[in-house]
């Protein structure tokens, strides 16, 4: 049975049908229906009895799955391999089947058909279909690598041979995480002294699902900080079964920098969690991911149970359910409305209605849209998978007419690069479009926010997941087309309450990393006669006010020809670089190390993507090789896909297959000391690929990269060398900015972790006016 009910499933599906009856087309029994480990290999039969207007000649059934599923591709031509599929009719005829792609619309968009072929079929023949027949050797049908309460087969039929396919029924499997191999601990990253705070606990599985099945765990767990914390227990005890635990009403009662550790009965380390600044006054940091939607559309599982992970086991502060407008229906729209007011609750956990505006590229493309509120109107881009046409007329058919609709609305608007990018020079809306997201599960897209500055727009930063998977906060992309892990978006306010963090959008006071929790502080010095305001003085009646200092997000107007910044990061790990950038051009690079400091490491990087649009992937395969030395170690960066090869093969070589989409991945190579410890003369190292061939002598490398470009969207190869280990945790940099006197200058900060992970602050918009 499926979990959605269908009142609320935006899917569209033939109003022709030859009866009055389901029953008359046929009927579908399945077995097993699990629970069953992701990723592991299963056989299913599923039986198929014709119904009572037979199967005639080029009829035909398909059985049709969610677009979000990787599980393994079928086949039906090697009876050893995996997947392999077969289908058999109980009168004998012929059969053909075909695997089919796009099978129907979406969400249904992987499947398979089986045509009758020479012959006709009875009512009460049957077809069986067998997933995985291991009867010549195959391993079975390989399932998809993350949980899913209700994984589909939908069985449709077409009994005339009209090409009419009609949904018959739909047999669910459940599909759970594999035992904890992993610990995440989570502290928040910025409070007051004496204000109570909660730890998070999480157990993942090798996928990054996180699981119940904590194991052969030693308990109980031994909970420790580098400081007193009042209200912590020394041991807990977690319990199996479920999966997110959450250790409440912490204080600590004065300035400091906390970091907790987590170890199992045996005293090993299982996580260590963010640091977390503790600060006498000031904003605090609330974490968001605002972006993803559910089995309702083209996600998987209810929205209540979206809801639920974000809250109990991604220990999110804010999210917000994100569907695709065009396949809200009305009942839908009325659950996203009502589940939103239940979640949300003031101090413990903020949920803004909303949805995604869904129009193609050429009219404005993807737009999130959050309303502070229950009960507004949803204005669609469309109806396309709607059946209900009653409110065509309240629809925006194009960005503009989104922002007119809009304009007395009290909500936030976001621009989204999915799988349609947000065009943003369509249309402005300095009172609603408050923010650009350049990180999700479908890549890294700084060229949105440098665009947002070509047009001369003052907007914030954020990074999402967008997420498919039911796990907003803590998504990975699997073996599918999506290539990063979840964004997460840091809200800095005074408090935890739809108000707050309303406030925090529009005056853009937040930074985005691509999944890490670090904190990041981002200042400038004004002088006499500046003036900072936190809504644009252009659109809106802000007279703004002598200041200091500005931060993130504010607007500043100032006679200075120049200005002071100063970043403070305190990351979750050795911090690898910090970029000053003012809009497209990096000003300053800061490491915590120098040119002597640098060792035998090695590291390479592939990053980009094609093109802006839909099949925007990089595919990267081929080798690493160095002549002059062997590679003693290596470890992977951003390597989310395990089914990728990416190993060593041989003393001096590495073979890689991986993906980009706007984003970096790559590896750390440890040399051997033939020339002497961190002498690497003589040493080349090179890089052969699809789409670069590269080498490099790597006593020419210092502290820069040696770029080597491959076009499309930021394609390219960067090696760099490291120390042999970075330990800074923390950095405070300061530089000097000049400023543009004929534009803005937007200045902002890029923070790149040694683990692969990046953060961005949304810019201060500078504005320099003539001296009084």
């Amino acid at each position: 049975m499926t979990t959605i009910p269908d009142a609320q499933m935006g899917d569209v599906w033939p109003h022709a049908r030859p009866g009055a009856d389901d029953a008359d087309y046929g009927a579908m029994t399945f077995a097993p229906c699990g629970p069953f480990p992701v990723r592991s290999f299963q056989t299913f039969e599923l039986i198929y009895t014709v119904g009572a207007y037979g199967l005639d000649d080029t009829g035909a059934i398909k059985v049709v799955q969610r677009w979000t599923g990787d599980q393994g591709p079928v086949q039906f031509d090697d009876p050893a391999a995996a997947n392999y599929v077969t289908a058999v009719a109980s009168n004998g005829v012929s059969l053909a089947l075909y695997a089919e792609p796009y099978p129907h619309q979406r969400p249904w968009y992987n499947g398979m058909r089986v045509t009758v072929e020479g012959g006709h079929m009875a009512p009460g023949d049957t077809i069986k279909i067998v997933y995985g027949d291991r009867t010549g050797g195959s391993p079975g049908y390989r399932l998809q690598t993350f949980a899913e309460r209700g994984f589909a087969f939908k069985l449709l039929v077409d009994p005339c041979a009209t090409g009419v396919f009609l949904p018959l029924d739909t047999a669910t499997v459940e599909i759970v995480a594999g035992p904890a191999v992993s610990w995440t601990l989570v502290a928040p990253t910025l409070r007051r002294v004496g204000e109570k705070f909660s730890l998070g606990i999480r157990a993942e599985d090798v996928w990054g699902n996180a699981t119940a099945d904590l194991g052969p765990l030693s308990q109980p767990l031994q909970l420790t900080a580098n400081d007193a914390v009042d209200g912590m227990p020394d041991v807990i005890e977690l319990p199996q079964g479920v999966r997110g635990h959450t250790l409440d009403g912490l204080s600590i009662d004065a300035p400091r920098q906390t970091t907790f550790s987590l170890s199992d009965g045996d005293f090993t380390e299982l996580a260590r969690s963010n640091p977390l600044l503790t600060v006498a006054e000031g904003p605090a940091a609330f974490w968001g991911d605002l972006h993803g939607q559910s089995g309702e559309t083209v996600g998987i599982n209810p929205m209540r149970d979206y809801l639920d992970f974000a809250r109990d086991v991604a220990f999110l502060d804010v999210t917000s359910h994100q569907a695709n407008d065009f396949q809200i229906t009305n009942t839908f729209w009325a659950e996203i409305n009502r589940l939103s007011a239940e979640y949300n609750v003031p101090g413990r956990f903020v949920v803004y209605p909303g949805y995604e505006w869904s129009g193609n590229t050429p009219v404005g493309g993807d737009h999130n849209v959050f309303f502070r509120h229950e009960g507004r109107q949803i204005r669609r881009s469309s109806h396309a998978l709607l059946t209900d046409r009653s409110d065509i007329d309240t629809d925006a058919p194009n960005v503009q007419a989104l922002f007119d609709a809009l304009s007395q609305e009290d909500c936030v608007v976001y621009a989204h690069v999915g799988g349609r990018p947000a065009d943003i020079a369509y249309a402005d809306a300095p009172g609603l479009r408050a923010a650009v997201e350049v990180h999700s599960d479908w890549g890294t897209f700084e060229w949105i926010m440098t665009d947002a500055f070509r047009l001369g727009y003052r907007v914030g930063l954020v990074c999402n997941s967008d997420g498919h998977k039911g796990a907003p906060g803590a998504c990975h992309p699997g073996a599918s087309e999506f290539g990063a892990y979840s964004g997460l978006t840091c809200f800095l306010a005074d408090g935890l309450t739809r108000d707050d963090i309303f406030s925090a959008m529009r005056s853009r006071h937040h930074y985005g990393t691509t999944g890490c929790r670090l904190q990041l502080e981002v200042r400038a010095d004004l002088v006499d006669g500046a003036r900072r305001f936190t809504r644009d003085p252009r659109h809106f009646d802000d007279v703004g006010g002598p200041a200091g200092s500005a931060r993130m997000g504010d607007i500043v107007r100032t006679p200075q020809q120049q200005m002071d910044v100063h970043v403070r990061c305190l990351a979750h790990a050795p911090i690898e670089r910090i970029e000053v950038m003012t809009g497209a051009e990096t000003i300053a690079t800061f490491r915590s190390f120098s040119e002597v400091d640098l060792g035998r490491r090695v590291r390479v990087i592939w990053e980009g993507a094609r093109y802006r649009g839909r099949a925007r992937q990089t595919q990267w395969r081929g080798d690493i090789s160095v002549r002059g030395a062997t590679i003693t170690a290596m470890t992977r960066i951003n390597a989310w896909n395990h089914e990728r090869t990416f190993e060593q093969t041989g003393p001096r070589t590495i073979s890689f297959d991986a993906i980009t989409t706007g984003n970096f991945g790559g590896c750390d190579l440890w040399l051997d000391a033939q020339a002497g410890h961190g002498d690497l003369k003589d040493v080349q190292l090179s890089v052969e690929s699809d789409l670069v061939s590269a080498d490099i002598p790597l006593e020419t490398l210092t502290l820069n990269d040696a770029v080597f470009d491959a076009g499309g969207l930021g394609q390219r190869v960067r090696v760099f060398r490291l120390p042999e280990a970075l330990c800074e945790q923390e950095l405070s940099v300061q530089c000097t900015v000049p400023l543009s006197k004929d534009a803005d200058t937007p200045i902002w900060v890029r923070v790149t972790t040694e683990d692969g992970h990046r953060a961005w602050s949304s810019p201060i918009y500078v504005e320099r006016i003539a001296e009084r």
